[in-house]
């Protein structure tokens, strides 16, 4: 695995954590318990931090950064993850906040001061444009993304389900390395 301090900030693992050896993790980034980031992931926190609660499972080719302090954002955007999340395969994660029990789909993108409440799915290569606000408890779709419909008990299941089983599977990984 690939984990690289980047001015005197090097990533902080909580406790059983897996990194695939094809992933990069970088700088100010902070992964809880029991996260998951698979092969050829990228998480750069080298001009903000990064943040990711417990259970999440950041997936193969997901891109996650920041946005930087600068004359046309004073303050920058860290990334914000919360807990039990799961970031599909090539999605981009871009200074935003993402709350708790959220599925990220495949090749969705969701860009600068973004906020997405909890209990919240974005569709397969939705884009979700820079600044807009998803309302927890709905599908969106699209790009740019809208709400589609209102998520069931079942798929509000489904959060702690797949994250569950990713931490499962990261274990065998683990096991094995």
């Amino acid at each position: 695995m690939a984990i690289r301090t980047f001015q005197q900030m090097t990533p902080q693992l909580g406790r059983e954590v897996f990194i695939d050896e094809s992933a990069v993790v970088i700088g100010d980034v902070s992964l809880s318990d029991d996260c998951s980031v698979w092969p050829q992931a990228v998480i750069r926190g080298d001009m903000h931090s990064i943040k990711i609660g417990e259970r999440t499972s950041i997936q193969d080719g997901s891109v996650l950064h920041i946005t930087h302090a600068g004359p046309y954002n004073e303050s920058g955007w860290p990334l914000n993850i919360g807990s039990d999340v799961t970031v599909g395969h090539r999605a981009v994660l871009h200074g935003c906040n993402i709350g708790n029990r959220v599925l990220i789909g495949n090749g969705a993108i969701v860009m600068d001061g973004a906020v997405i409440d909890d209990e919240v799915i974005v569709g397969a290569n939705a884009l979700v444009p820079p600044g807009k606000h998803l309302a927890s408890g709905y599908l969106y779709i699209g790009s740019p993304c809208k709400a589609a419909r209102e998520l069931s008990s079942k798929e509000k299941g489904f959060f702690t389900y797949t994250t569950a089983n990713y931490v499962k599977l990261k274990n065998q990984h683990r096991e094995n390395t």
